[in-house]
């Protein structure tokens, strides 16, 4: 009997024990588990905390950028309305004419900006087409009208040189090796174009003076076969377009075309030879036309070469 009640006892002790044990080893994984969640949630709010700091950053510069471009456009502006200012007295008063350009697509921003200033200083209407080189040179064989040809290049204009009387040349038009954003692939030059994971865009060859450097390039650095292009476009400022939108990851375009966010140039040497310049080329149409002598005469101002400078172009002179 006493033997009996010793067992039972002990099984009374185990049994306790075991409950305990039990309840401790459950408390310490409740522990566990609350911890593990508590370190979730805090590494969750450092994280979500990080990229608010972040985007407001961001949003910061951006701002700041905004600011920048505002300010120097303003002071661009500022500069030409000055020395516009200054040579309205020696423009003559053509309110009631009328002036037709052909301009290049490439150059529309800095042309339209020359056009508006001597429509304000003089009253002459100044309407102008831009598009490429290709169709310019057909409207002018065609239609037969027009007082300037604003072209790409030089050699644009000697299809229709039958009907240019005299031409000036205003500023050098630099092509440039245009990458996307930080180069990610490492492009240092035209010969990585011909590397098997690029992708490259260029004007079309055959109705832009850019595409037509472009091909030149290709076969002066020996990629002319191993060039993978993706696309081609009818106008210079479409190129940069392309890349930033990720289409891309390389083109030969002009300087001026590459201040568009997601687009950079590619410090290289290997553009160097390519640089063209604009020429003014008056057509024959326009020979005894007043406000076409004015406007070649202003064309050849501080005011319009402030204008041309401000978007990044080197002058001739």
């Amino acid at each position: 009997m006493k033997k009996t009640l010793a067992i039972l006892l002990a099984v009374i002790v185990l049994m306790s024990c075991l409950t305990a044990c039990g309840t401790t080893v459950k408390d310490a994984a409740e522990s566990a588990v609350a911890a593990v969640e508590e370190a979730k949630d805090t590494a969750k709010e450092a994280v979500s905390n990080a990229a608010e700091t972040v985007k407001d950053k961001a949003e910061e510069v951006k701002d700041k950028a905004e600011e920048v471009k505002e300010t120097t456009a303003n002071a661009v502006e500022n500069a030409v309305n000055t020395v516009t200012g200054k040579e309205e007295e020696s423009l003559p008063d053509l309110t009631g004419q009328t002036l037709m350009i052909y301009c290049g697509a490439g150059m529309k921003q800095p042309f339209t900006k020359i056009a508006e200033a001597f429509q304000e200083a003089t009253g002459c209407e100044v309407n102008v087409t831009y598009a490429n080189a290709a169709q310019i040179q057909t409207q002018i064989t065609t239609a037969q009208e027009g007082a300037f040809f604003i072209a790409g290049a030089a050699g644009e204009v000697k299809p229709v040189a039958d009907y240019v009387i005299s031409s000036v040349n205003l500023v050098k038009h630099i092509p440039v090796l245009a990458v996307a954003a930080g180069n990610p692939k490492g492009i240092t030059g035209i010969a990585d174009l011909g590397n098997a994971d690029i992708s490259t865009v260029i004007g079309d060859p055959e109705s832009t003076p850019i595409g037509k450097i472009a091909m030149q390039a290709f076969q002066d650095f020996n990629v002319a076969d191993s060039v993978t292009l993706v696309a081609t476009t009818t106008t210079a400022p479409q190129l940069a377009t392309v890349i930033t939108l990720g289409e891309a990851d390389a083109a030969i375009v002009w300087k001026e075309n590459c201040n568009e966010d997601g687009v950079e140039v590619c410090d290289t040497p290997d553009m160097d030879a390519y640089v063209k310049t604009i020429p003014a080329a008056r057509l024959s149409f326009s020979e005894d036309d007043a406000a076409a002598d004015a406007f070649g005469a202003f064309l050849e101002t501080d005011a319009a070469n402030a204008i041309w400078t401000s978007f990044g172009y080197e002058l001739v002179k």
